[in-house]
C-alpha cells in the first residue's frame, strides 16, 4: 500500500551515552492548553491523513470503538540517566537493572492518576477494561458517538492507501485537569492497519499452500543452471538454495558450543497458530533438533485487549500463521532449549502495543523480537511516544528488545521518500537487517552480501527486463527522520551515510543475519492446499522478519555464554565495531545473482515452472560499504561473536 503522510519534525534529543532520548523535551509540548473552555489539545494527535482530500463520509456513531489511554512516567530524565548506566559497558551500574516492582515504585503513574483518568472515561459512559501494573495506560471502551463528544471532534472514514479508516477529523483534546498525565490516545484512529509484517517467501505468502519449486541446491552453488544465460560474466549461474537448516545457518556463523537453556525469548505477533505446536516438533524432527518439551513454549494474550474485532478492519489470522511459524522455528533453531513465550494480540495489530508492555511489565523474558513496523516514521507523536516509554521500562529492566528493520530498502518505492521504520529507528531497541548468505556443503561460511534484490523473467531465450531487472524487495534502513544520533553510533556511523540520506539522525540497521528470501530459512507448517487437504508442509521463506528472530535466538545464546542478561546491547555492539565479533558485509567484487524457479500454482509443477533472475546486492539509496553501514549495520555475527560478548 502507498500512503505518504507528513509531521512538523520531532528531533529527540539524545544524550548521556548515546542513548538517553529526551522524551519528555520532544513531547512535552504536545498539549496546547486551553483554558477558557477547561479543555487541553493533544497536539498532533491526528493522523495527517485524516484530512479532506480523503474524506469519505461520518463514522457511523453505533460503532464500537477499544483505545488505551496512555500516562506518562513520573521523573523521565531519571529513568533516562538510568537506561544510559544500566547498558553503558564503562559504567559502574552496568547490568545493574530494576525489577519491574522497582520501576513501578519509582517511575509508575499514581493510583491517584489512574483515578483521574478512569473515573473521567467512566463519567463520559465508557466501559473502563483494564489497567497493567505499571499503571502505563487505561484501556476503555464506547461507542464512536461517545468519543466524539469526549474527545471533542467528529470522526470521519476517510480513502487511504486502499482501506477506508477511521479517525477524529482532527487533534482530539481531553479536560485540562489531565493535561500533566496523559501523553497520548492509541486506538482512537485506525493508523495501526498500516503495521506490517517482514516476511517473504517472494511472490506468494501462505497460507493458501506454498511449496518452493524444484531444482533449487541444498547449499550455495550445489546445483548450475544450466541453459540459462548469466548477464554478468562467463559461466552458468546457481540454482537458489532450498532454503538453509539451523545447522547451516549456524555453522556459516560459527555459532557453537550453546542451547540456550535457562534462557526465555518472547515473540511478539498476532493471533496464534493453532498447529504451532505440532508444526515445531515435525519440523525439529526432520531437522534433527530436540522437540517442544512440557511448559518450553507459551502462548498468552494480553489481558486488557481486544478480543472483538472492529467492524470494517481487515482482519487476517492466517496470514500471521506464517509469521508465527517463522519466529518460533528461528529462535527454536538457534536455541533448542530455550524457553519460548508467544504473545499473540487476537485481532490484526490493534493491540501490539498492549501486548509489549505486557512483556516488559511482567518481564516475561528477557530477550524480545518483533517482526513488524510501520513503512514511515511519519506518525502522530502520541503513538510514538507512549511506545517509547514502554521500550524505555524495557531497557532499564535489562530487557533486550529487537525489531527488524524492513523489507522496502529505504522506502522510497512505497513512500515516495526515503525513511526508516519504526520502530526499528527507536533509538532504545536493535534493529536487525538483512543479508544474502551463501552457505557451503559442509555448512560452511562462503560470502555474504547486503540483500536487496531485482528481478528479470526467463522468456525461453533472454532475461526480461534487461537485468539487473526490476527492484523488489530488501533490507530496510537508513537515517532516521524523528530521532537524532544516539552517542553509542558516534564516531562508528560514518558521514557518508548521513550525506546519501540527506539528514543526520539515528542510523539503522545496528546488526544484521540472513534475511534474503532467496537464501531463506527452511521452515515447516502446516497449509490448506487447493484441493482442501490440510497438511505438514516445508517451504523457504525470508525477510528481516528472519533475521530478526535468529538474532534474537543467538542473543539466547550469548546470555548463556555470559551467565547474565546484555539487556539493550547497542552499546555493547558499537563497543566492538570492526572487531572480530562480526563479519563486515560489503559489496561482492563482481555481481552476484541466482536462478530460483517458481510454481506457476505454487504447490506444484503441475501448471508448469517459471524461472527468476534474483541480482544481489541492489539498495536503492542505501550502500553495503566498508566500516558500518545502513543496510547490514555492524555486520553478521562470527564465531567470536558469543566470546566477544562475555
Amino acid at each position: 500500500m502507498v500512503f505518504v503522510m507528513s509531521l512538523p519534525r520531532i528531533v529527540l534529543a539524545l544524550s548521556v551515552l548515546g542513548l538517553i532520548v529526551s522524551l519528555n523535551v520532544s513531547f512535552g509540548g504536545m498539549f496546547a492548553q486551553a483554558a477558557s473552555s477547561g479543555r487541553s489539545t493533544l497536539v498532533g494527535s491526528a493522523p495527517t491523513w485524516a484530512n479532506s482530500k480523503n474524506y469519505l463520509s461520518a463514522a457511523d456513531p453505533a460503532i464500537d470503538v477499544g483505545f488505551r489511554v496512555y500516562l506518562g512516567w513520573n521523573n523521565p530524565s531519571a529513568i533516562e540517566a538510568l537506561a544510559g548506566a544500566v547498558s553503558n559497558p564503562k559504567s559502574p551500574s552496568y547490568g545493574q537493572y530494576l525489577t519491574p516492582q522497582q520501576f513501578r515504585q519509582q517511575f509508575a503513574p499514581s493510583q491517584s492518576q489512574v483515578g483521574a483518568v478512569q473515573s473521567w472515561l467512566k463519567s463520559q459512559g465508557f466501559t473502563v477494561e483494564y489497567t497493567p501494573m505499571n499503571n502505563h495506560y487505561v484501556s476503555a471502551e464506547g461507542t464512536v458517538a461517545q468519543t466524539q463528544a469526549a474527545f471533542g471532534n467528529r470522526f470521519g472514514i476517510y480513502s487511504v492507501g486502499g482501506l477506508s479508516l477511521r479517525s477524529p477529523s482532527g487533534d482530539v483534546s481531553i479536560p485540562s485537569s489531565l493535561a500533566n498525565i496523559v501523553t497520548g490516545v492509541i486506538g482512537l484512529d485506525d493508523s495501526v492497519q498500516f503495521v506490517h509484517m517482514d516476511s517473504t517467501v517472494g511472490d506468494a505468502p501462505p497460507p493458501p499452500a506454498f511449496v518452493s519449486a524444484h531444482p533449487c541446491s541444498s547449499y550455495w552453488g550445489q546445483l548450475q543452471a544450466v541453459g540459462f544465460t548469466n548477464p554478468y560474466g562467463p559461466g552458468t549461474l546457481p540454482f537458489a538454495p532450498c532454503g538453509y537448516t539451523p545447522q547451516q545457518v549456524k555453522g556459516a556463523y560459527g555459532i557453537s558450543g550453546y542451547d540456550g537453556s535457562g534462557q526465555t525469548v518472547a515473540i511478539i505477533d498476532a493471533y496464534a497458530a493453532p498447529t504451532i505446536v505440532q508444526d515445531t516438533n515435525q519440523w525439529s524432527t526432520n531437522r534433527g533438533l530436540p522437540t517442544l518439551t512440557a511448559n518450553q513454549f507459551v502462548q498468552i494474550v494480553a489481558p486488557g485487549t481486544y478480543n472483538h474485532p472492529e467492524k470494517g478492519l481487515v482482519q487476517d489470522p492466517q496470514g500471521w500463521y506464517g509469521e508465527e511459524t517463522l519466529d518460533v522455528e528461528a529462535v527454536h533453531g538457534m536455541a533448542p532449549a530455550a524457553t519460548i513465550v508467544f504473545i499473540g494480540a487476537p485481532n490484526n495489530f490493534q493491540d501490539l502495543d498492549a501486548a509489549l508492555n505486557h512483556v516488559v511489565d511482567r518481564h516475561l523474558a528477557s530477550i524480545v523480537t518483533n517482526s513488524y513496523g510501520f513503512n514511515t516514521e511519519i506518525l502522530p507523536a502520541g503513538y510514538i511516544k507512549p511506545q517509547e516509554d514502554t521500550i524505555l521500562q524495557g531497557v532499564v529492566e535489562g530487557i533486550g528488545i529487537y525489531f527488524s528493520s524492513g523489507d522496502n530498502s529505504d522506502e522510497s518505492l512505497v513512500q515516495g521518500y526515503a525513511t526508516t521504520d519504526w520502530p526499528a529507528s527507536s533509538p532504545f531497541v536493535t534493529a536487525v537487517g538483512g543479508t544474502s548468505l551463501a552457505a557451503g556443503p559442509s555448512n560452511n561460511y562462503l560470502f555474504e552480501t547486503a540483500w536487496g534484490t531485482t528481478t528479470s523473467s526467463w522468456t525461453g531465450t533472454t532475461w526480461s527486463p534487461t537485468p539487473p531487472g526490476s527492484w523488489l524487495y530488501g533490507s530496510g534502513g537508513g537515517v532516521s527522520r524523528i530521532f537524532a544520533e544516539p552517542s553509542y553510533q558516534v564516531g562508528v556511523v560514518p558521514n557518508s551515510v548521513f550525506q546519501a540520506q540527506g539528514r543526520s539522525g539515528r542510523a539503522v540497521p545496528d546488526i544484521s543475519a540472513v534475511g534474503d528470501p532467496n537464501t531463506g530459512y527452511l521452515i515447516g507448517e502446516t497449509q490448506t492446499f487447493p484441493n482442501g487437504t490440510v497438511a505438514y508442509a516445508e517451504y523457504r521463506i525470508g525477510g528481516t522478519s528472519l533475521s530478526s528472530p535468529l538474532v534474537a535466538g543467538i542473543m539466547a545464546l550469548a546470555d548463556q555464554a555470559a551467565g547474565h542478561t546484555h539487556g539493550f546491547a547497542n552499546p555493547l555492539f558499537y563497543s566492538l565495531a570492526g572487531s572480530m565479533a562480526f563479519t563486515d558485509v560489503v559489496s561482492p567484487a563482481s555481481t552476484v545473482a541466482v536462478v530460483r524457479a517458481n510454481y506457476v500454482n505454487s504447490i506444484d509443477a503441475s501448471a508448469g515452472v517459471v524461472y527468476r533472475l534474483r541480482t544481489m546486492n541492489q539498495n536503492l539509496s542505501l550502500k553495503s560499504t566498508p566500516g558500518y553501514d545502513d543496510v547490514t549495520g555492524l555486520g553478521t555475527p562470527t564465531s567470536s561473536f558469543l566470546n566477544a560478548l562475555k
